[in-house]
């Protein structure tokens, strides 16, 4: 499988995202004609430097407006096609994409279009050039790739074939199965984009909100398997565009992008039932079931000591400290919080590390290993377990290692001089929340989608005091891990993300009011909610009165839905972490969402 990325897809000037493409290991690029047109560097300046990177020059674009308009429009458009032909000469590119006529189109009829792609691959041809058209998803008349072929084979030309775009095609719900009737030979080259579902025009939707594979709500991995079924085989490429992959550092982005082409390979492999037939190059990633529960997570600061009194305040047992590290274990049921003041000079407390249980930790490492995840290392001596781990786009390491069939995992016998466990209402983590950077949030999406096999659960804002809190919560088959992913508002944007929005571990627990009270007597003091919630929660629940104020008395939120109940209560923040008891009833699968916006108002007041 060969692969290819716009230049559009990435910053920096040409030169810069050429050596990117080739650091991250893709096999060619398309010239993004705006990028050539800003380079310093010659067309042959160009084409050199590709040739030391070992990249291809795949395509060059786009030519717009070039078919559907009157015989004296046409004129220009040879004229016009004839200087990029030669500029593409210089480049030593063969292949141009002619998009569908947006701007000047005059002429609604197919047999025009064709004689025009016709006449335009002859003046191609001359050159040894090919014509790849696509059908932009807001063409004036050809807005539809089952369309833009039938054109294509009345033009009847070998230097005349389409470019399939799946952005064009599937943001118009346009069914990709025509794809079939088309043969691979005229599949001159196909476009790779995934897209959140928008209610916007398309336009606007293509420019601005593309993502690469993986990452939004298409089913790629279909549509890539019936062009592979068709016969295509030329390279899968890339054309994303969207405002925050432009603004990063092309070398992160291009791995992103082609860390996303290595997830839609596996994807299309387990789509085909026989990938050999089709393609003898597709390869699977290995498997990895998703995670099987969270091992512990990590709290890292230069002093633990506000943490170690918060968690003895909750109920947690002190297990000792680690017997060659500057770490200690808190533990309570299935929980295990790891305080670690290692390396951390001058550091406030922040979550640093989450752990996950799996059941084949070497496949999650070969797994990581072919997706290019830079790797966490933590030194370890013999006698000690061996961590695999990887560093998220966020910063934060996540670990694996191997599920215990029973009792405590081997790495706590390590911890010495500790208290034994003892009984309490909290049974393990419900789930771990983490702060991303704005322009980090699609790449962790995709890091834990490929890496951990978790899947995108639900999406939603939540308003805060300065702006909306975006929130995409990932979770694995069962809900045994639940990571939701929370973006700060852009009035915080320029901040680290730690310091702008706190990171938090939330807690399950048996009887959570029972927590919420052996707290108190421990002097645990919760964060505090206002009278306003709790007149509120009377107003739209059917809750007596004597349980509302046993609510506003522990601190408690509170919601319901048709599948069950949700309470909980907060700790105030410490450093960049806090954390959240939570008592789920029956089948409720929510975060107390109403809850959520009165928190982050009463951690801004603090």
């Amino acid at each position: 499988m060969r692969t290819s990325i716009a230049t559009v897809c990435i910053s920096g000037t040409l030169a810069d995202k050429l050596h990117a493409c080739a650091d991250a290991g893709f096999d060619g690029v398309e010239i993004f004609e705006p990028d050539l047109l800003a380079a310093p560097e010659s067309p042959e300046e160009i084409a050199a430097l590709a040739g030391r990177l070992g990249l291809s020059l795949d395509l060059y674009q786009p030519m717009r407006d070039v078919e559907g308009v009157d015989e004296a429009a046409f004129a220009a458009v040879l004229r016009r096609a004839e200087a990029k032909f030669q500029l593409m000469r210089r480049l030593g590119m063969d292949l141009v994409l002619c998009c569908s006529n947006v701007g000047t189109a005059t002429i609604d009829d197919d047999a025009v279009s064709a004689d025009q792609l016709r006449r335009l691959g002859d003046l191609a041809a001359g050159y040894g050039i090919r014509i790849a058209f696509e059908a932009l998803a807001w063409g004036r008349y050809v807005d539809d790739y089952r369309r833009a072929w039938r054109i294509v084979e009345q033009a009847d030309h070998p230097a005349v074939g389409v470019c399939l775009d799946s952005f064009h095609i599937l943001s118009r719900g346009h069914d990709p199965a025509g794809i079939a009737a088309i043969p691979g030979d005229k599949i001159f080259f196909v476009q790779l984009a995934d897209a959140p579902r928008l209610s916007m025009d398309v336009l606007s939707w293509s420019r601005h909100h593309r993502l690469f594979p993986g990452e939004g709500e298409f089913d790629l991995a279909d549509f890539t398997a019936r062009i592979v079924e068709a016969g295509y085989t030329g390279p899968w490429s890339l054309e994303v565009f969207n405002d925050t992959f432009r603004q990063t550092d092309p070398r992160r982005t291009a791995l992103h992008a082609r860390r996303s082409l290595r997830w839609l390979e596996d994807a299309v492999a387990r789509e085909i039932p026989d990938a050999t037939t089709h393609r003898g190059d597709l390869s699977m990633l290995p498997d990895s079931a998703a995670p099987s529960g969270v091992d512990f997570v990590e709290v890292k600061a230069e002093d633990t000591s506000a943490i170690e009194e918060l968690l003895g305040q909750l109920g947690f047992t002190s297990r000792g400290r680690h017997r060659t590290k500057p770490v200690t274990l808190w533990t309570a049921g299935d929980a295990r919080v790891v305080l670690n003041e290692q390396h951390a000079r001058g550091w406030e407390p922040r979550l640093a590390a989450v752990g996950l249980e799996v059941d084949d930790a070497e496949a999650v490492d070969l797994r990581m290993n072919e997706l290019r995840v830079p790797r966490a290392y933590r030194r370890t001596y013999a006698t000690e377990e061996r961590l695999d781990g990887a560093i998220a786009p966020d910063g934060t390491e996540v670990y694996w290692a191997q599920a215990a069939d029973e009792g405590d995992p081997a790495w706590v016998g390590e911890f010495e001089h500790g208290e034994a466990a003892r009984e309490t209402a909290i049974t393990g983590v419900d789930h771990v929340s983490l702060s991303q950077p704005w322009d980090a949030i699609e790449e962790a999406t995709l890091f834990y989608t490929a890496g951990f096999a978790l899947r995108v659960d639900s999406s939603t804002d939540v308003p805060g005091p300065r702006g909306l809190v975006a929130s995409r919560v990932l979770v694995a088959p069962g809900s045994t891990v639940r990571l939701p992913l929370n973006v700060a508002p852009p009035i915080l944007a320029s901040q680290r993300a730690g310091a702008a929005l706190p990171q938090h571990v939330a807690f399950v627990c048996d009887d959570v009011r029972h927590v919420a009270r052996a707290a108190r007597e421990r002097g645990f003091a919760p964060l505090e909610m206002p009278a306003n919630y709790y007149d509120d929660i009377a107003a739209r629940f059917d809750l007596s009165e004597a349980a509302v104020d046993e609510l506003r008395d522990l601190h408690l939120g509170y919601d319901r839905d048709d599948a069950g109940e949700y309470l909980h209560f907060y700790t105030r923040t410490i450093g960049e972490v806090f954390f959240e008891f939570v008592e789920r009833v029956d089948a409720y699968a929510g975060y107390g969402a109403g809850t959520a916006p009165v928190r982050l108002t009463a951690q801004g007041r603090r």
